[in-house]
């Protein structure tokens, strides 16, 4: 990309609001995707990258058979323990940060989708992202897909929720906003909407940003 950053779209919303679906199609448009929640799993995964930060941090108890995170031992965790969720979010934040800027400067497309579930409550997203988009739905419907997608029961769901930043505080901050709330076939048109809205802000900026 000649040594220019690109232009990037951070993309957010609450869990069940269809997040993974909208980058979906506006990869089909051809913008690239850079998915934080998939670095996290790379990074936890079998010999990833985070994983000897993890095992000197928490022990054994937190490492499965293949050397990756035992998932379910950490939740346990940082669900009984605020101060080891803060542990483990100091090792992977930085390591995922620096893996979603690399990939984000290695892009070779117009734009990109960067993914961030939690855009909103890092704090430092405005330095990060040119345009922040979320997707949005009503709490009633996150709650029915998470059930549905998970098998949790109503209050396991609601209590996700309310770990998460409010529906109003990510509305209060979006540049855009992809309505998820009804019917599926809602969401193409508005996606292909902003991504020629995406294609001219790309282009303008780099004009902007070109050397003379």
């Amino acid at each position: 990309m000649s040594g220019q950053r690109p232009y990037v779209v951070g993309l957010t919303g609450g869990i069940g609001s269809g997040k993974s679906t909208v980058a979906d199609l506006f990869v089909a448009h051809g913008a690239a995707l850079v998915d934080t929640d998939a670095i996290a799993h790379e990074l936890t995964g079998p010999g990833g990258g985070a994983m000897a930060a993890i095992r000197a941090a928490f022990g054994d108890g937190v490492v499965d058979a293949r050397g990756a995170l035992d998932r379910a031992a950490m939740r346990r965790l940082v669900f009984a323990d605020a101060a080891a969720r803060q542990r483990l979010e100091a090792i992977l934040h930085p390591l995922i940060r620096e893996e979603s800027a690399r990939r984000c400067a290695a892009a070779a497309a117009p734009y990109v989708i960067l993914a961030v579930p939690l855009l909103v409550e890092s704090g430092t997203y405005r330095e990060r992202v040119d345009r922040v988009l979320v997707v949005d739905c009503s709490e009633a419907a996150q709650i029915a897909r998470v059930m549905a997608r998970s098998g949790l029961e109503e209050a396991q769901a609601r209590a996700i929720l309310a770990a998460q930043a409010s529906r109003a505080e990510r509305l209060a901050v979006a540049d855009d906003v992809v309505d998820n709330g009804g019917a599926p076939t809602a969401l193409p048109p508005q996606v292909a909407r902003l991504h020629q809205e995406y294609l001219q802000r790309a282009g303008q900026a780099h004009q902007n940003h070109a050397p003379n």
